[in-house]
C-alpha cells in the first residue's frame, strides 16, 4: 500500500511541476515579447522561479520514500 501512495506522491508532484514550469516559461517569453529590454532581469526571474518549482518534486521524492519505509 505504501508503494501506491509514493507512486501517487510522485505522480502527482512531477505533473504540477510540469505544469508549473510551463507556465512560468509561457508568462516569461510573453512578457519578453512585450518588453524586450528586461529580457535578463525576466530571465534570472525565471530561473530563481524554475528553481522553485523543481523544490516542489524532490520534497515529493522525500515524502514518498518515508511513506514506502513506514
Amino acid at each position: 500500500m505504501g508503494a501506491i501512495a509514493a507512486g501517487i506522491c510522485m505522480a502527482g508532484a512531477a505533473i504540477g511541476a510540469s505544469i508549473g514550469d510551463g507556465l512560468l516559461i509561457a508568462k516569461m517569453l510573453e512578457g519578453m515579447a512585450r518588453q524586450p529590454e528586461l529580457s535578463g532581469q525576466l530571465r534570472s526571474n525565471m530561473f530563481i522561479g524554475v528553481g522553485l518549482i523543481e523544490a516542489m518534486p524532490i520534497i515529493a521524492f522525500v515524502v514518498a520514500l518515508l511513506v514506502m519505509n513506514k
